[in-house]
C-alpha cells in the first residue's frame, strides 16, 4: 500500500501567547509547540525583566521553534500591543501569582471581553483560590504535599529522596496544563467559546498519585514506602546490583513472568511465593545474589527477551544511545543560530506532528517583537515610539 498522506500538525494555525518563562506552564507551551502550535514566548523588556532564572545551556529545547517577544505589561501603551495581539490568541498561558494577572488587566476577564474564543490558562503551584494559593513553591514542594515523596524508598537517614526528575512540573503541571488547553480547544469547536482553566500543579501531581489515595480514602490504609507491589513491597519489583556494579530493575507483577525469571535463575522454589510477605527477605537475598554473578548488560542480554520484566539502569548518556529510543525517532537534530546543530529530545506523543529538521531554538539575544506586534496590525510609528521608550525590545 502506498505511504498514507503527510498530516498537517495537529495545532497548525492556533497561536498560543505564552507569559511564562520556565516551569510547568513553558513545559505545557512546548508541548503545543510541538503540535504545531504558533507559540509566541512574551518575556519583559531587558530593563523590566529583572534576574531571570533561564536554563544555563544553549540546547534546551523548552523554546523549541517559538518566537520571542519583549513587552512590558505595565505600561499603557505596551499593555495595549499585547492586547491586541491577544485579539488574534487561542491560548494565553501565565504563572504568575494567583491574582496577577488580574491585576496587569491580561486576566481571562480582560481578554475574554475582547475575544470571546480565547482559552486563558493559569497554571500555579497550588490553585487561584485555596489556604495554599499564595505560597510559592516548585517541582519538590508539590511532591512532597501529595505525598509522593512519603511514598518513595527512604534514604539512610530515614527522610524521603529527591527526585530524579522534575515529575510535578512535567507531568504533575506542564502535562496537565497541555491536556486542559487541547479538551478546552476541542470544546471551542463545538460552543464557539474559549473558557478559562486554572491548573494547579499540585492537584495534577495528586492525581498521578490516585491508586495510592483511592486506596486510602476507601479502605483508610495508609501506604508508603513497600506498602503496595509498586513501591517495592515484595522482591519481584524492585533494583538489584549487578556483578559489574550496574543495576538493574525487576518490574515482575504478572505470576507467568515470575516463573520465568525464577526458572532463569534455578530459584524454581520461589515460584509458589511470590507475593508472600513471610519470605520476602529471603527471596529478596536470593536475587541479590543471583545478579551479583554476571554483569548488567550480560543479564539484560540473557533475561530482557524472556518476559522477565528486566530493564538496565540507564545514565542519561546510555538513555541516549538506546537503540531502541533511536528506533523510535524520539531524538531529533535541532539548530542554534550561535551554537550549530545538535541532537534534542523530539515530541514523543503519537499523533503525526513531525519537527521541522534542523528544529529552530532561537537565541535568546535575539527577539521577534517588531515582526510579531506588525502582524497585529499595530502601526510601525507607534512600534517605534514603544522602543524608544524601552516598552518592548
Amino acid at each position: 500500500m502506498p505511504p498514507a498522506p503527510a498530516l498537517p500538525p495537529v495545532l497548525d494555525g492556533t497561536l498560543v501567547l505564552d507569559l511564562s518563562t520556565a516551569g510547568p506552564a513553558a513545559r505545557a507551551a512546548r508541548i503545543l509547540a510541538d503540535f504545531g502550535a504558533r507559540v509566541v514566548k512574551v518575556g519583559a523588556p531587558p530593563r523590566k525583566a529583572g534576574v531571570q532564572n533561564t536554563p544555563p545551556f544553549y540546547a534546551y529545547s523548552g523554546n523549541r521553534g517559538m518566537q520571542l517577544v519583549q513587552i512590558d505589561l505595565k505600561a499603557p501603551a505596551s499593555k495595549e500591543a499585547f492586547l491586541r495581539l491577544a485579539d488574534g490568541a487561542d491560548v494565553v498561558i501565565e504563572s504568575y501569582r494567583p491574582g496577577v494577572a488580574d491585576r496587569l488587566g491580561i486576566g481571562y476577564a480582560a481578554l475574554s471581553k475582547r475575544n470571546p474564543r480565547i482559552v486563558v490558562c493559569s497554571t500555579s503551584g497550588y490553585g487561584q483560590s485555596g489556604p495554599a494559593s499564595q505560597r510559592a513553591g516548585h517541582d519538590l514542594n508539590y511532591a512532597a504535599v501529595s505525598g509522593y515523596l512519603d511514598c518513595t524508598e527512604r534514604r539512610p537517614d530515614g527522610g524521603p529522596p529527591l527526585p530524579g526528575a522534575s515529575i510535578a512540573d512535567g507531568a504533575g503541571g506542564g502535562m496537565h496544563a497541555a491536556m486542559s488547553i487541547l479538551a478546552a480547544l476541542l470544546r471551542r469547536e463545538r460552543t464557539g467559546r474559549g473558557e478559562y482553566l486554572d491548573v494547579s500543579v499540585a492537584d495534577g501531581m495528586l492525581y498521578l498519585m490516585s491508586i495510592y489515595v483511592d486506596e486510602f480514602l476507601a479502605t483508610g490504609a495508609e501506604p508508603g514506602p513497600r506498602h503496595y507491589v509498586l513501591t517495592g513491597r515484595y522482591a519481584c519489583y524492585g533494583i538489584y546490583e549487578a556483578g559489574d556494579g550496574g543495576w538493574l530493575s525487576l518490574g515482575i507483577i504478572e505470576a507467568a513472568f515470575w516463573k520465568n525469571l525464577c526458572e532463569a535463575l534455578g530459584l524454581e522454589k520461589w515460584v509458589a511465593h511470590q507475593y508472600d510477605d513471610a519470605a520476602q527477605p529471603a527471596i529478596r537475598a536470593d536475587l541479590a545474589a543471583a545478579f551479583r554473578a554476571k554483569p548488567r548488560d550480560a543479564w539484560v542480554a540473557e533475561l530482557a527477551d524472556r518476559d522477565t520484566c528486566i530493564a538496565p539502569v540507564y545514565s542519561v548518556a546510555e538513555a541516549t544511545d538506546d537503540p531502541q529510543f533511536r528506533h523510535r525517532g524520539v531524538f531529533v537534530e535541532a539548530e542554534h543560530e550561535e551554537h550549530g546543530r545538535f541532537r534534542q529530545l523530539g515530541p514523543t506523543f503519537a499523533a503525526q506532528t513531525p519537527v521541522a529538521a534542523p528544529a529552530r531554538v532561537p537565541n535568546a539575544k535575539r527577539t521577534h517583537t517588531r515582526e510579531v506586534l506588525a502582524g497585529a496590525g499595530i502601526p510601525p510609528a507607534e512600534l517605534d515610539a514603544m522602543i524608544d521608550e524601552g516598552l518592548i525590545a
